[in-house]
């Protein structure tokens, strides 16, 4: 499986510094081998010279010894090779072995590796079959032959190897130790990075849509000379940014609470007096004209909704002010009866069906402001779907709270204003059939409400199937 690069910049630093250090000991650990095995071979090739062919000289007479021309062993060293050609060929061959020399017997490749060694003085590797690697140097002989003496290449090639193997461990041990160090220095290093990331992350997890947010404090020892400090003051004055930005937007919002709960109240009186005026003029027993009465009529209905309108304005923005709500055992499965049977008394043409549990199902809130959000889901369902729909009001007990769930057969909400439903002043008039005038702040009461109950209000829609949900915790 091909490992996977680290990915954290305290990793890829870490490891590009102990790759940089590996390649370092390697390229260190190679120079050092070639320069004591060069120096080694040279020094083999000194030996070879100094010989001057006088072992492979003296195999000459080899077949006839005497006190004169017995093979010259002495100064050899041990496992000495030499060989005598003629004509390219080999005539005798030898190797030093307890001071003597012992005859070798040669195969044809060794025979055509020997023939091939240029008379040139230098050294030479060769592989012997029954000796093994040999540094060898051919010169020539007084009797138009060629002298060939070798010393092995094992004690060579052992000691490079011990080289490395020594190279290996220290160079290993080496990068052990470097390796921790730089993880530890890279962290280090590193500390002011992770404090940015740290604030970066504490503000992404702030609430910045609606309300007062307390931002944090900037972060110090942003020293500017550095990147990480650079990063540090940039992000600096982004949160300073962002806290000049909500606190304006948080005093706006307030100027606007403020302008509309003292709106609704300061219209509350008047047009209360208007419907007061409306509902009495329509209470006069003498003749009033059609167009007057109808007149009467339509400012009486007006001056209604717009009562109903004033009052939703004026709960919305003490909801918004965080007004608080009472707290008191409810008993939703009594609260849900009496909201269907207003319902149904409402909407008689519409099909009104309940699923409750057999126990009763009891929450902690505000009775009435409960109330008024169930009201206002089932008067939405009335509201906005034809004669003859079913709608279904469940209660259920779930791990998440408690659940009451209105759904119909209408024919639904657009996927588009779905994100937005609970949202004032819209209306989904375009997508339902509407009988009744609405002043489009029914469900974001409901939402309000049972947001401050700290719950949930979500809408799930698709034509012919509508549920609304409330979750409440139990």
């Amino acid at each position: 499986m091909r490992p996977t690069p680290p990915r954290t910049l305290r990793g890829q630093l870490t490891a590009g510094l102990v790759i940089l250090l590996a390649l370092a000991c390697r390229a260190v650990g190679i120079t050092t081998a070639l320069a004591l095995r060069g120096f080694l071979m040279g020094r083999l090739d000194e030996q070879l010279t100094a010989s001057g062919g006088r072992f492979a000289a003296s195999l000459e007479h080899e077949a006839e010894p005497d006190a004169d021309n017995h093979p010259d062993t002495r100064g050899q060293a041990e496992s000495t090779f030499g060989a005598r050609l003629l004509n390219n060929t080999v005539t005798q061959a030898a190797v030093v072995d307890d001071a003597t020399d012992r005859p070798l017997q040669l195969t044809h490749e060794d025979r055509r590796a020997l023939a091939g060694i240029p008379v040139d003085g230098n050294g030479h590797s060769i592989r012997l079959s029954t000796l093994g690697v040999y540094r060898v140097m051919a010169v020539q002989g007084d009797d138009q032959d060629t002298l060939i003496t070798g010393l092995p290449l094992h004690p060579v090639e052992e000691t490079v190897h011990r080289l490395e193997a020594v190279e290996a461990v220290l160079f290993g041990a080496a990068l052990v130790v470097t390796g921790t160090a730089a993880a530890l220095w890279v962290r280090i290093s590193l500390r002011p990075l992770q404090k940015v990331t740290a604030r970066a992350a504490e503000v992404a997890g702030l609430p910045l849509a609606s309300g007062e947010v307390a931002m944090p404090g900037p972060l110090p020892d942003t020293d500017p000379r550095t990147e990480v400090g650079q990063v540090g003051t940039a992000l600096n004055h982004m949160l300073g940014h962002v806290e000049d930005a909500l606190t304006r937007r948080q005093a706006s919002e307030e100027r606007l609470r403020h302008f509309a709960a003292d709106a609704s109240h300061e219209l509350r009186t008047p047009v209360a007096n208007i419907r007061g005026h409306a509902e009495l003029a329509l209470r006069h027993h003498g003749p009033v004209p059609a167009e007057v009465r109808h007149a009467l009529e339509r400012i009486n209905g007006e001056s209604q909704r717009m009562t109903r309108l004033v009052d939703d304005l004026l709960l919305l923005a003490r909801l918004d002010a965080g007004r608080p709500l009472a707290h008191e055992p409810v008993d939703l499965t009594l609260m849900i009866l009496n909201a269907t049977d207003d319902a149904r008394a409402a909407g008689p043409a519409h099909h009104w069906l309940l699923d409750l549990p057999e126990e009763p199902v009891t929450v902690t809130g505000d009775a009435h402001r409960l109330q008024q959000a169930i009201g206002n889901l089932l008067a939405n369902a009335r509201t906005h779907t034809p004669p003859g729909t079913e709608v279904t009001i469940a209660l259920t007990t779930e791990p998440t709270g408690v659940c009451v769930d209105v759904s119909d057969n209408g024919p639904g909400i657009p996927e588009e204003l779905q994100p937005e439903v609970f949202g004032r002043f819209v209306r989904a008039d375009h997508a339902r059939s509407r009988t009744t005038g609405s002043t489009g702040l029914g469900l974001a009461i409901v939402h309000a409400v049972i947001t401050a109950h700290g719950g949930t209000a979500t809408v799930t829609s698709s034509p012919g199937h509508t549920t609304f949900r409330l979750t409440l915790p139990d």
